[in-house]
């Protein structure tokens, strides 16, 4: 990662860390940079956030400033921005959306003419020219590029979100909670015209209230939702809507990992599956393992971040993969995680087996899991303590098949991440406080943050 861009584009807090400078600095590279010899074209998206359309003008006027033509898909999806970019042939796509970041944050995300994430290359150029203090060539006369209306982008992606469904939805009662972000009015459209009794929550923006209490990161309340209103299905989905949790038919949450392995199956049992593996990060449930295992279905995991999921993906051709959060990649239909055709992919799973996604997610048994994030002197020279290392092995061993001990650095903070799986949440609880202990006792602990 470098100073600026992270693994998920430029975050940070709206006019502190991130300021219209930024954005009007990053719009004047990436104008230059592909405009040399003719005119760059760029596809600009947004979610809810009352930062986001400031920071839209800012990207603008720079886009337009350095000659190059902005296309503006307004309150989008990132996965939208990624479809557009791809299949309408512009030189890159930019989103401004801090995902499910409240609603101080904002990002910007930048995304290849593949519709992928924007390549190291490209990023520290701009990254340099942040810091340079250097001025680009202004475009001049005929030369200064102009801002195009482009919501017909926006709903020629909805139209092949639809085109993707198997069968009609005609009385299925579904819940959708929208996070008061990207998809509140695009996520009931597609399921109106796909004929389902449509139920939503989330689908109020105010500019404030982004993932406030609902989306994604808050399913607690399209589970009561779901319940309250005997739902046979809810998804939720976060604010830039490149993540989908859902809510079975019995209340029951439905994670990333719970996805992977009913997509998985179903792709098997219809014989689209191939020799395809599972694509996970290396915090996917062991539950999901095992289930897995159970149907001779590989699987390879990567780092945290659902960037190098799709590399991995990319690179072995394999169909599906993703992340616990809810950012599912199908290989041969999008570049990115996108939540609103991970619903329609369950929906079809249902759909054509015709059973409740609670039996389609029977086959798997999810694994306590206790993640506690701990300020260390040193996060490599932590690792490498013989004493914290002697505490893994002995956990692990005591746990056999039935668990495992993670220990991941963060990539932001000074912190390690001690994770436990195990049968039962007393024995997460126990081996993490034993990880913490021993680097305690090796003078390398700090504080204990959660």
């Amino acid at each position: 990662m470098g100073k600026y861009f992270g693994t998920d584009g430029f975050r940070g807090e709206a006019n502190k860390s991130l300021t219209v400078e930024h954005a009007f600095r990053i719009g004047r590279y990436l104008g230059w940079y592909y405009g040399q010899g003719r005119k760059a074209k760029v596809v600009i998206g947004k979610d809810t956030r009352r930062s986001s359309y400031m920071f839209e003008s800012a990207l603008c006027a720079g886009l337009t400033a350095s000659g190059a033509d902005a296309y503006l898909l307004h309150v989008t999806s990132t996965p939208s921005v990624s479809y557009i970019a791809r299949a309408d042939d512009f030189d890159c796509g930019i989103m401004i959306s801090a995902s499910h970041n409240p609603y101080q944050d904002n990002g910007i995300k930048l995304i290849n003419r593949d519709g992928e994430k924007m390549e190291e290359n490209v990023l520290e150029g701009i990254e340099t020219y942040l810091d340079s203090g250097r001025e680009l060539p202004l475009a001049l006369g005929e030369a200064i590029g102009c801002t195009v209306d482009y919501a017909a982008g926006r709903n020629r992606y909805i139209g092949t979100l639809i085109s993707l469904a198997t069968r009609s939805y005609k009385h299925r009662r579904i819940g959708l909670d929208c996070a008061n972000g990207s998809t509140w009015m695009m996520a009931k459209s597609i399921f109106d015209a796909l004929g389902a009794d449509t139920y939503v929550i989330g689908n109020r923006p105010d500019g404030l209230n982004i993932n406030v209490d609902c989306g994604s990161t808050h399913i607690e309340n399209l589970r009561q939702f779901v319940l309250e209103n005997h739902l046979d299905v809810g998804f939720a989905f976060d604010g830039d809507a490149d993540r989908c949790l859902a809510v079975d038919d019995k209340g029951q949450i439905v994670t990333g990992d719970h996805i992977l392995y009913v997509c998985a199956k179903y792709m098997q049992e219809q014989g689209t599956l191939g020799n395809s593996k599972v694509v996970t990060t290396v915090m996917s449930n062991l539950g999901l393992y095992k289930a897995l295992d159970a149907l001779g279905i590989g699987y390879e995991k990567t780092a945290v971040g659902d960037k190098y999921v799709a590399e991995n993906m990319r690179a072995n051709g394999h169909l599906i993969g993703g992340e616990q959060s809810g950012h599912i990649i199908f290989g041969k239909l999008s570049s990115t995680g996108d939540g609103l055709l991970t619903s329609i992919k369950l929906m079809e799973a249902i759909c054509e087996t015709k059973l409740p996604l609670s039996e389609l997610c029977a086959g798997m048994t999810m694994y306590p899991q206790k993640l506690k994030n701990v300020v260390v002197t040193d996060k490599d020279e932590t690792l490498a303590c013989p004493e914290v290392r002697q505490a893994v092995a002995a956990a692990e061993a005591e746990l056999g098949d039935n668990g495992r001990i993670l220990l991941r650095k963060s990539g932001t903070e000074p912190l390690l991440r001690v994770m436990a799986e195990a049968e039962t949440d007393a024995l997460c609880e126990e081996m993490t406080d034993r990880i913490i202990a021993a680097m305690a006792k090796a003078g390398k602990l700090v504080e204990v943050k959660a």
